[in-house]
């Protein structure tokens, strides 16, 4: 699966599917956006994961038919990841669940869009029809993204999260596959 994403002449970025070995890494990477980012779900202390429960899920991801693990590795480091969590019974397995994070740093350099098209072409190969995901209403940079890509507003989640002891509403948004 590995593909490149050439960002003019300065950086080089790959994609994957990630793998059990790179647990590790995608735990850190994990902590670091939670750390800079107030558009993820966990606050920084929050998460509770270890490497083991890392390792497990990555091989749970490596082993359903409707879901994957694509790492975007720049600077010889991860600086991003797209999960998609596909549905397990017949009535829900053209359905799938994103998340996406990207470090700050590696932001504005097509990385989304390059995790994006990577988990499309893989989704319309395992017969998704349907993606979907939530986003923070403020967090405008995301829904360009989403948007550009294709996805529409579905519905707006009221007072589904509370960041910074204030509410906040989500998107609902999603995507509908030619399958």
């Amino acid at each position: 699966m590995p593909s490149k994403i050439k960002q003019g002449e300065m950086m080089n970025i790959t994609l994957k599917e990630l793998v059990p070995g790179d647990a590790a890494e995608l735990l850190s990477l994990q902590h670091r956006l939670d750390e800079e980012s107030s558009f993820m779900l966990l606050e920084p202390d929050e998460r509770q994961t270890g490497l083991q429960q890392v390792t497990e899920m990555i091989e749970s991801f490596a082993k359903a038919e409707t879901s994957i693990l694509i790492g975007a590795v720049a600077d010889g480091r991860l600086a991003g990841y797209l999960s998609v969590s596909g549905g397990s019974l017949r009535r829900n397995k053209h359905s799938a669940y994103i998340v996406i994070g990207i470090l700050a740093d590696y932001q504005g350099m097509g990385i989304g869009s390059g995790l994006f098209r990577e988990m499309e072409s893989w989704a319309t190969g395992v017969g998704i029809v349907r993606l979907e995901l939530t986003v923070m209403t403020h967090n405008d940079r995301a829904v360009s993204l989403y948007t550009k890509r294709g996805f529409e507003i579905e519905g707006i989640k009221k007072k589904s999260l509370k960041v910074s002891g204030n509410w906040v509403d989500e998107y609902y948004m999603s995507k509908i596959l030619s399958n």
